[in-house]
């Protein structure tokens, strides 16, 4: 890694902090809902399907029920319960048919997990194996339905779309301009397709639930390892039918999350477990190779884009189709597939341009929110698409990008006009290509010298851009109080699953505050009963919202301290300032009081008592946010945009395939730094993370829609050996009118574009465009082999040995 220098202007906030919870899971005193014990707690598994499509004929749970130890056998029959938070498309138990290998058909709660294994051991199920939908093509055709219910499935009408008699789950819109005269006036135009494969979490800890369903009234306790408590609560009182107070959600610590963990899962199984079982607490654990199979993914994706342009380089108009194979079910997916109509022409100026995005069932493991929602994706294919054009037109893909990055004065696709407010592409662009010192594309001389050695060095760089993909009244609060001694405690909504959220909110208290961040308690459990509302913990918004929200409480805080001391002090409350944990006058600072001093009230000196124990709050909720209009996708979906650029230098082994990465430069746009440390630590795992989606990642399912990789032996991740030469993150800093201090998020921004910088360099170093992910060393080697200068998905899939 490549240590950087970073100084701060403010005396807290931008101070590299090590994080509030370091402590506690560095020494093992953490505990996760995987650790929970119950008294009297049961344990659950569940028998999943071993086909893609298959009618269930019967199931025979005598045996099962018979074991000695088991207290609850469930199947489909049981229960019509339908849940999902945007789309509410998924049975907990399959009932007649089974729509991915991996969904769950039965399930078994016991005295212990062994003897819940060997009860769904013991369950007897006749399948009659049907023709699954394999790929989006199938799925357009619509010959056969994943779900013949669509017309009557309950959604978020207006904001989702889905398309009557069909697999569409939604069919998301933009357009503006006159895209045919465009194309028309256009010196060169270019099709492309591209596609990148679905990809696991992976988080360290797999989802686990507690759930205990009180025998005697509504109320459903739950714990979870989760990114949503409120989702959670409100989710489980639609599909239950009962009110939200009577849910109540503890979130313990959670290990890692990456957006898998957003929306609900394994709740609702472990409360119906719960209620056959007479109320007591049922845990669902899943194993790793259910994370793979049974647990959501991010979507594979299709990206067809057409583009012209004039031949000095300015991009005249863009027509992209984005076909989202989001599996059984779509319930968080419609909103990644949302995200593309406003993002899905990256960080460039064009004034021309249509986006249909369609997030699309298949008979495949189902599809969530994955760090980017979406961008990593559509920048896939935005970016080595700009690339190819740049190639054609004979133009340095740097000042290919220059000529078109957006720039204040120029809309968005959604018609929002950026402002120097909005921070700077061009900025984030320039950074990188500096740093890894980009004089040009290879010549195909240059290539041939090198390729003698067997090794062949290139370099590529690639733009991105990201908003939070968000509900217009999205919000957010904290409360805050204060503690005897002085010292500060804050409750928040959201969820801090690794991302640090809990300590850069504490240097915001603390910087308001003007006391050490030492002082400043966060909690990192969540009690839906206690802690106050957030909405979702995702879409790298957190540090804008629930910032704002902290500044807000921090002032209350101040003007309510400020009102007790003026009293005490006898002088006016404007008269007064604080520091260092003081309250004192501003013209004779003599006269001060301590926080302590009136923390839980002021008592003079004859014992009167004045103030009492100092409570504040503050909320933040999005401004100024529009659903968007369903045939233009015109309005104001981004309550705030972060643009960055990633440049990296790779070294291909010809013989193998093998790709090294020598060098990342990865430049964002993030208003204000918060915490220097934390900021680097999610530059250089979203880096890593990144490359993971470049050169390994991706699911394989076989013809009968099987997934044939569910385990780290066959679908594998990054390891410390995988991590690059050098990361040299680069901070911008042009602040966010409305952020805090200036701040905007970037805890997903590091991985979207790393796999297109990949590519791009690829193409430099062996002048072989790809067109799919992953960039393994099977896929280069066989490209090199294959002779050819584009490598598309059907024609890898063609080659030999690629299967």
């Amino acid at each position: 890694m490549d240590e950087k220098k970073y100084s701060s202007k403010y005396k807290r906030v931008g101070q590299p902090y090590d994080r509030k919870d370091a402590r506690e899971k560095v020494t093992g005193q953490a505990v996760y809902t995987y650790d929970l014990e119950l008294p009297g707690m049961l344990h659950a598994r569940c028998l999943l399907s071993p086909y893609a499509r298959a009618r269930i004929v019967s199931i025979d749970t005598s045996a099962a029920k018979a074991l000695p130890g088991v207290r609850a056998v469930l199947t489909g029959e049981d229960s019509d319960i339908l849940v999902g938070l945007y789309m509410q498309d998924k049975r907990v138990l399959s009932k007649g048919e089974t729509r991915y290998h991996g969904d769950v058909v039965a399930a078994v709660a016991a005295d212990d997990e062994e003897t819940a294994e060997r009860g769904v051991s013991l369950l007897k199920v006749v399948y009659e194996p049907l023709e699954p939908v394999r790929n989006v093509d199938e799925a357009l055709e619509g010959k056969i339905l994943v779900h013949d219910d669509i017309n009557e499935l309950k959604h978020y009408v207006g904001v989702f779309f889905p398309q009557k008699d069909s697999n569409i789950a939604s069919w998301n819109k933009s357009k503006k301009g006159d895209l045919d005269k465009a194309f028309d006036e256009a010196d060169l135009v270019v099709e492309n397709e591209f596609s990148l494969p679905a990809v696991a979490h992976v988080p360290m800890e797999t989802h686990v639930a507690i759930v205990q369903a009180d025998p005697f009234s509504n109320k459903i306790k739950i714990w979870a390892s989760a990114q949503s408590p409120f989702a959670i609560r409100q989710i489980m009182a639609d599909s239950f039918h009962i009110s939200e107070t009577d849910v109540e959600v503890h979130i313990p610590y959670v290990g890692g999350g990456f957006g898998g963990k957003a929306g609900i899962h394994l709740e609702p199984l472990a409360a119906l477990l719960s209620r056959a079982a007479g109320g007591l607490p049922v845990k669902v654990r899943a194993t790793r190779e259910q994370e793979f199979n049974q647990l959501p993914t991010r979507a594979g994706m299709r990206g067809r884009i057409k583009t012209g342009v004039t031949k000095d380089g300015k991009i005249t108009s863009v027509k992209a189709v984005y076909d989202w194979d989001s599996g059984a079910y779509a319930d968080y997916g419609v909103n990644v597939g949302k995200t593309a109509v406003y993002s899905g022409v990256g960080p460039y100026a064009v004034e021309n341009a249509s986006i249909d995005s369609k997030t699309i069932y298949t008979n495949k493991v189902f599809s969530t929110a994955y760090r980017g929602f979406g961008h990593l994706e559509t920048h896939w294919t935005i970016e080595r698409q700009i690339d190819i054009l740049s190639q054609k037109l004979g133009i340095d893909p740097y000042e290919f990008r220059m000529k078109n990055l957006l720039e204040p004065g120029c809309q968005t696709m959604s018609g929002e006009v950026i402002t120097a407010s909005n921070g700077s592409p061009k900025d984030c662009l320039t950074a990188v290509v500096k740093e890894i010192g980009w004089t040009g594309r290879k010549s195909e001389e240059e290539r041939q010298r090198e390729w003698k050695t067997g090794k062949v060095r290139g370099k590529g760089f690639a733009m991105l851009q990201k908003a939070p993909a968000m509900p217009a009244n999205t919000a957010t609060a904290v409360i805050m109080q204060m503690n005897g001694d002085g010292h500060v405690k804050m409750m928040i909504g959201a969820v801090d699953y690794g991302q640090g959220a809990i300590t850069a909110l504490a240097q915001i208290a603390a910087q308001e505050l003007d006391m050490p961040i030492e002082h400043i308690e966060i909690s990192s459990e969540i009690d839906t009963r206690a802690n106050p509302y957030d909405w979702n913990t995702v879409a790298s918004k957190l540090t804008f919202m629930a910032g704002n929200a902290v500044i807000k409480a921090s002032r209350e805080m101040l003007r309510k301290m400020k009102d007790v001391a003026a009293q005490a002090l006898r002088t006016d409350p404007d008269y007064l300032d604080h520091a260092d944990g003081v309250i004192f006058h501003r013209h004779n600072p003599e006269r001060r009081l301590t926080y302590k001093q009136i923390a839980l009230g002021y008592m003079y000196p004859n014992g009167t008592g004045i103030g009492g124990p100092l409570i504040a709050s503050g909320s933040s909720i999005a401004d100024g946010l529009t659903n968007l209009h369903p045939e233009t996708g015109q309005g104001y979906p981004a309550a705030v945009w972060t643009f960055g650029a990633h440049a990296v230098e790779i070294e291909v082994d010809v013989e193998t395939g093998s790709i090294e990465v020598l060098k990342v430069a990865s430049a964002f746009d993030i208003g204000q730094v918060i915490n220097e440390k934390l900021v680097y630590g999610q530059i250089c795992g979203g880096v890593l993370q990144g490359l993971g989606s470049a050169l390994l990642e991706g699911y394989k399912f076989n013809a009968d829609v099987q997934l044939m990789n569910p385990s780290f032996t066959d679908n594998k991740i990054p390891t410390l050996k995988d991590i690059p030469g050098k990361i040299v993150p680069i901070y911008i800093e042009n602040p966010q009118f409305n952020g805090p201090y200036g701040a905007r998020g970037v805890g997903e921004h590091p991985m979207i574009s790393v796999p297109s910088a990949i590519g791009n360099a690829v193409y430099d170093a062996l002048g072989i465009n790809f067109h799919v992910l992953p960039l393994s060393p099977e896929a280069i080697v066989l490209g090199i082999q294959s002779g050819k200068k584009s490598i598309l998905c059907t024609d890898v899939d063609c080659l030999p040995g690629l299967h």
